[in-house]
């Protein structure tokens, strides 16, 4: 199993100097839709585009045994690319720049927004309780990063915006 750092980038140089918006991507339909809003918002701000998976091992896994190919961080990856493509499919938005860490998703999530102009989540991920308004990592994102937060709720579609520059 391999837990290094793994990171997919679509080549962006010098990130860390131009404006930014992260966006949470775990896989549901909430995080497709944060993800198309984020582009919409990078795309009226000409910021980069930088969306985000976290993964990390469960608790639950002790000293089980579990398969020697089995790599979490590919499994993340491929989760990503997947969900990004279901988002935009052959219309990816430009400056997009995909990542990969190993950690719990709030706390990757907070890191990787400090500086952002904004950090994007859907209100409920793939884990969590039915009936909650709100899921865990957008609460806490919410209250603890450092950047505007934009909870992204219900199946709405962002709206087309001319900018004039």
């Amino acid at each position: 199993m391999n837990t290094e750092h793994t990171e997919t980038v679509k080549t962006i140089e010098n990130t860390e100097k131009l404006a930014r918006v992260i966006v949470g991507v775990d896989g549901s339909a909430q995080s497709q839709q944060a993800l198309r809003w984020a582009a919409q918002f990078a795309s009226m701000t000409g910021a980069h585009l930088v969306a985000v998976g976290a993964w990390e091992l469960p608790g639950t896994i002790g000293w089980a045994a579990w398969p020697q190919d089995w790599d979490p961080g590919r499994d993340a990856e491929k989760a990503l690319t997947s969900t990004v493509d279901d988002a935009f499919g052959a219309d990816r938005p430009k400056n997009l720049r995909l990542i990969v860490r190993e950690g719990g998703a709030a706390r990757i999530l907070l890191e990787e927004s400090k500086g952002a102009q904004m950090l994007v989540v859907g209100s409920r991920g793939l884990g969590g309780f039915m009936g909650l308004l709100q899921g865990s990592v957008s609460a806490n994102v919410a209250e603890h990063a450092a950047c505007p937060v934009l909870v992204v709720h219900g199946e709405t579609m962002p709206k087309p915006v001319a900018c004039a520059r």
